[in-house]
């Protein structure tokens, strides 16, 4: 297929319009694996015979190849274009789907889920993000904004779905099924990808709430590497405390007595509050800048993490999960906003690229360390104050680099 070629006047036009709607439904598609894993946990630990640290595997290895796709497939769409790389995701969704209802172990399950993150998810992550960005202009942020929260579009719709048809068809019909609708509608909405983004001439100034001058050279006052290193730790630890929740309240639900269908009911709503999280962060980011809007999400989302100890009864932890996800869904792009304010922007691909991927193996390590927590202790209460302790790491940092931007304001000085 012919890639048309590019048309500057198609910035913030009618059909950049139509194309974000393609992107959005993409993003649904590709990353329906990323939240069903959840659903079908406790069914998959049964069959196999496996504690919930191994039945929590596959979430976490697809995580680590989510975040190494996301290279992969991104240099691939530079190169070849984004039609070729959205066609492969594609199969390998479909592909992914299929191996994992047709697994006989553990292991063969998890694989298809690494299959899943590396191709299939990648390609509806890091390049969708790359693309919207290159057609919008005026409203670049809300475009964007749009774009990202199309995955937890996909935790909001998926596993109330996927929970039914485990319960009428059982889990590996059921992932055959999805695969073949996922797959089928990524090729389908492929096709509306072939126009080249725009060439854009400019780019939108990005708010800074500095008083002084910000040396990009010495972000924070500090060595890039070491900058980067900080907010590299901080992305994963933040990440493990938020993959607790998203990734076991299922499970939790299941053990407490409510069943898994209250699991995913209550995972759909964390996850459809998040969307709204995502969107106000946005906007306040803009006002009040990336590293105020870390720490301020950060904040929130320990406030989240703490009423999940006191209430396990079936309204408050439905109250709880909507909580949480609006207090922490305005997290992971602030690192964004975060490495645009402070660092050299010919270096925030790169940068970008790195933060995110730790925000990835945060939530693999998450979703494992939380199983084995329970594993070891048998208490979902020593999973939830693990979480909570990497919440307050990801806080200490926030907060430093918070202080020396302050520093900066009062005195002028990077």
């Amino acid at each position: 297929m012919h890639t048309l070629p590019a048309d500057p006047s198609l910035i913030d036009s009618r059909q950049a319009a139509w194309r974000l709607l393609a992107t959005l439904g993409l993003v649904v598609l590709g990353n329906s694996s990323m939240y069903i894993v959840s659903v079908v946990l406790p069914a998959v630990q049964t069959e196999f015979g496996v504690g919930r640290a191994d039945a929590s595997l596959p979430y976490t290895l697809m995580m680590i190849c989510l975040g190494l796709g996301g290279l992969i497939t991104g240099r691939l769409a530079d190169r070849h274009g984004l039609v070729p790389v959205l066609w492969i995701g594609a199969l390998a969704v479909c592909g992914g789907f299929v191996w994992a209802g047709m697994s006989g172990s553990i292991w063969a399950f998890g694989l298809a889920h690494g299959l899943m993150g590396l191709i299939g998810s990648s390609s509806t992550f890091a390049p969708l993000m790359a693309d919207t960005a290159l057609w919008w202009n005026r409203r670049r942020g809300i475009a964007v904004a749009i774009c990202a929260s199309g995955n937890y579009i996909a935790g909001t719709i998926w596993p109330p779905i996927v929970q039914h048809g485990v319960e009428t068809l059982g889990w590996r019909q059921t992932y055959i099924l999805l695969g073949i609708f996922c797959g089928t509608g990524m090729l389908l909405l492929a096709t509306r990808m072939r126009q080249r983004p725009p060439l854009v001439t400019g780019t939108p100034g990005t708010t800074s709430t500095s008083a002084a001058p910000v040396d990009r050279s010495r972000p924070f006052g500090l060595q890039p590497l070491r900058a980067q290193a900080l907010l590299f730790v901080a992305g994963m630890a933040c990440c493990v405390a938020m993959s607790m929740p998203q990734v076991h309240i299922v499970a939790y639900c299941t053990d407490l007595g409510f069943g898994a269908a209250r699991g995913a009911e209550m995972l759909s709503l964390m996850l459809a509050s998040g969307i709204v999280s995502r969107l106000v962060f946005g906007v306040i980011s803009d006002r009040i800048g990336g590293i105020r809007t870390l720490l301020l999400g950060s904040m929130l989302q320990g406030v989240a993490l703490l009423m999940f100890l006191p209430f396990d009864g079936m309204v408050p932890l439905y109250i709880v999960s909507a909580m949480f996800g609006l207090f922490q869904g305005g997290i992971v792009p602030a690192y964004a906003i975060i490495i645009r304010e402070h660092f050299d922007p010919k270096e925030a691909g790169a940068r970008v690229g790195a933060v995110i991927m730790a925000t990835l193996l945060g939530m693999a390590l998450g979703g494992w360390m939380s199983g084995w927590v329970f594993d070891v202790t048998g208490s979902y209460h020593a999973a939830f104050l693990n979480g909570i302790a990497w919440n307050l790491l990801n806080l200490c940092i926030a907060s430093w680099l918070f202080w020396r931007v302050r520093q900066a304001e009062r005195f002028g000085t990077p």
